[in-house]
């Protein structure tokens, strides 16, 4: 025990292993809803739900135990929110690619962050970008991913309506699914309020326990005899075979396409700066950065995230970042690597639970959506738009995302219209070259996409 104090400085750093426990189950619950939303988010791509679920449970494991041992931070990290949705519902929906090419370009996405990460390039190409947009990408995959939760499929509390009228319009609140989302998003906004740990695990579960509680009984479930069967062939963890034979086909010539060095830059853009964002905030909760603004073992973290995305995606998930729910666990108590330790062992453990986190009702999961989407857009409290140079941009940044559903076009709209205001204003020399040619690169890509050489989406 103290060869392990000593590696993971747990006295030094005011610790103690009980609170540094704590700590990790308080973020494992805060963020284990992962294992049954994305399986049901790649599944709408067409990929094997329960082969998602093992990749996911996995890839989570494995790359928070490297967070553990080589950042030594208290931080935890699975597929992330947003980035799946761009992979299922962008790039496999919108765009009408297969989950095989989605899956290509996360792959490819962790072989060139470890590169960065080796080289120690990503924190430069972070500063590229404005300060006020970075936020404003965090607020557009909120309001995106809340937007993917209210409309369930069409299913959900919005739903299609007539598009010469009204395109979208309030579903019927008498259905069923629709009242267990509304309980449970009230659900779970009540714990929130008195910081109870684990709020949207225990609003994930109370939703299923109501969903098949009230709704077997009296016939509302058409999947019923699916959910029994799963349970009746419960395997000790799925098999990865049904991802890793439709991968094992992926044309690899399709790597050379203009359309997938777009989906690869929207995949390395969203996730360098969903992570960086994300350790820098969690960082400061839990008082690891120094005067001068460093924060001990970032190399480290930054090199977790690449190895996770790429395991990941040989494994068969879309892309792995750190957790913002690590915050739970900082505020827990939780200060070394042993946090992330205990977090990456409830993740193995996992594993041999499928069948409950799979039977989790579409119903329940998008409450959590709409809960995430929240927790997401806190960063608009930080951006200034008193300067139209600066507002505009962050509000198509914001707006497009949802509206298009398209993360990508929301950065797109966003990085140019931010260097032409501030060409068009004289504050051209305010604007850094790396984000100049960015925005000259999304430029050529509009035009590329107005004749028609790459398709809209």
């Amino acid at each position: 025990m103290k060869s392990i104090d000593n590696f993971f400085g747990i006295t030094a750093k005011g610790s103690t292993f009980k609170r540094e426990i704590i700590a990790g189950l308080t973020t494992f619950f805060a963020m284990v809803y992962i294992l049954s939303v994305n399986p049901y988010f790649l599944s709408e791509a067409g990929m094997d739900a329960g082969a998602v679920f093992t990749a996911s449970a996995l890839s989570s494991a494995i790359a928070t135990l490297f967070m553990a041992l080589v950042a030594r931070l208290p931080f935890a990290l699975a597929p992330g929110m947003g980035l799946n949705a761009f992979f299922a519902f962008t790039v496999c929906g919108s765009m009408g690619y297969k989950w095989q090419f989605a899956l290509a370009a996360v792959f490819v996405e962790g072989i060139i962050f470890i590169l960065l990460s080796v080289i120690g390039v990503r924190e430069a190409i972070v500063t590229s970008i404005p300060a006020n947009i970075q936020k404003a990408i965090s607020v557009g995959i909120g309001i995106f991913i809340a937007f993917i939760g209210l409309f369930g499929g069409n299913h959900g509390i919005i739903r299609l309506g007539t598009p010469e009228t009204v395109p979208l319009h309030v579903s019927a609140l008498n259905t069923f699914p629709v009242i267990i989302t509304i309980i449970c998003i009230i659900l779970i906004g009540v714990l929130l309020y008195y910081d109870i740990k684990g709020s949207i695990f225990i609003g994930l579960i109370v939703g299923s326990i109501l969903y098949y509680g009230i709704g077997t009984p009296f016939g509302l479930i058409n999947n019923i005899d699916e959910i029994a069967t799963s349970f009746k062939e419960w395997q000790i963890v799925p098999s990865l075979m049904p991802v890793w034979k439709g991968f094992a086909a992926f044309n690899w010539s399709e790597l050379l396409t203009p359309n997938f060095l777009i989906v690869l830059f929207v995949f390395l853009f969203v996730d360098m700066f969903d992570t960086v964002g994300t350790i820098i905030g969690v960082a400061s909760k839990a008082n690891l950065i120094d005067e001068d603004g460093h924060i001990p073992g970032l190399k480290g973290a930054l090199m977790a995230d690449a190895v996770g995305t790429t395991v990941g995606a040989c494994l068969g998930t879309s892309t792995v970042t750190t957790y913002v729910e690590s915050a739970s666990g900082v505020v827990a108590g939780g200060k070394s690597g042993f946090t992330a330790v205990i977090v990456s062992l409830m993740f193995f453990l996992s594993l041999f639970l499928s069948p409950i986190f799979l039977a989790i009702p579409a119903a329940a999961t998008n409450a959590v959506l709409v809960i995430v989407g929240l927790f997401m857009i806190s960063p608009v409290k930080q951006i200034n738009i008193s300067d139209p140079t600066e507002g505009l941009p962050v509000f198509l940044t914001i707006l497009m995302m949802p509206l298009t559903y398209n993360i990508a076009n929301g950065i797109i709209f966003g990085v140019t219209s931010y260097v032409i205001l501030k060409l068009c204003t004289g504050q051209i020399k305010k604007v850094k070259i790396s984000t100049t040619i960015l925005a000259a690169v999304f430029v050529a890509y509009l035009i590329l996409r107005a004749v028609d050489i790459v398709p809209a989406h």
